[in-house]
């Protein structure tokens, strides 16, 4: 089991490793970041039951000092709230444009819209993202490529849903949020798949000719997105979108992704076939 976790783990920090090599970060931040996230978590998700959290127990279950572990529940690298919130309204303006029946055409396409007026940005933003200023979500939204202002001074979506084109602070939020949630589910399916499975599902083959790629590349992206439109229109159905009053333990994060994948086939190793 362990040889089994660590062969594991060692192929999903391949791709991280060299993303983190890529923007600078030596193996020394690594190594913070990754202690301060066994601490949390050790306090927050391995308690024992009628007993509060306590830094010996952290201490024996990540294997690091009392000291560091104090150390480590003083810093804080958490994400900001704002941040989130601000990237969550922006979203759901995004997926409003192109779903309110307001504001697309006759062919269901989005239309483009002026900033102020009678079924502007201004309405979509007041309808769809609460109480976010406009122009906060206007500036976000062009910032990082979602939407796009012409000559005439209208508005329009240059994608169907809220990913980044620009602005690698995002992108590398996403990094964090969506492996979290596919890691989150491949352990909840390990602990729980026998009676409460959540489905994990992938499709893959070897040897496709690369000419072929572009041909898929496009139908995957046509299909999931109109795939992924569906299920954003149940959720937007049975949302609610202030839960401040609202028990916790009455909703849930919910949420279904999907994501392409593609490498080159790797060359075989003449030493290793000759051994």
């Amino acid at each position: 089991m362990q040889n089994a976790l660590a062969n594991a783990v060692g192929h999903l920090l391949r791709p991280l490793v060299r993303l983190m090599l890529r923007h600078s970060m030596p193996f020394a931040a690594f190594e913070e970041l990754a202690k301060k996230v066994y601490v949390d978590v050790a306090l927050t998700e391995f308690t024992i039951p009628g007993k509060k959290p306590s830094m010996s127990r952290a201490s024996i279950l990540t294997g690091l000092t009392r000291k560091d572990v104090q150390r480590l529940i003083d810093t804080d690298i958490a994400e900001s709230a704002t941040t989130a919130e601000q990237y969550n309204r922006a979203a759901r303006v995004l997926t409003g444009w192109v779903r309110d029946p307001d504001f697309v055409d006759a062919r269901g396409q989005p239309r483009a819209i002026k900033i102020d007026g009678p079924m502007s940005f201004a309405t979509l933003v007041k309808r769809h993202s609460g109480d976010m200023p406009v122009r906060a979500v206007l500036d976000e939204l062009l910032r990082v490529g979602a939407i796009a202002q012409s000559d005439n001074g209208r508005l329009e979506p240059m994608q169907r849903a809220y990913v980044p084109q620009q602005g690698a602070l995002e992108k590398l939020r996403i990094l964090g949020t969506d492996t979290a949630d596919l890691i989150d589910t491949i352990d909840h399916n390990l602990e729980h798949g026998a009676k409460e499975p959540r489905f994990q599902r992938k499709v893959m083959y070897h040897g496709i000719p690369n000419q072929a790629l572009p041909a898929f590349r496009k139908l995957s992206a046509t299909q999931a997105q109109a795939l992924l439109e569906s299920f954003d229109e149940w959720l937007a159905a049975h949302d609610v979108d202030d839960t401040t009053d609202q028990d916790p333990a009455t909703h849930s994060r919910v949420g279904v992704g999907i994501y392409y994948f593609e490498q080159p086939v790797a060359a075989p190793d003449p030493e290793r076939d000759s051994s």
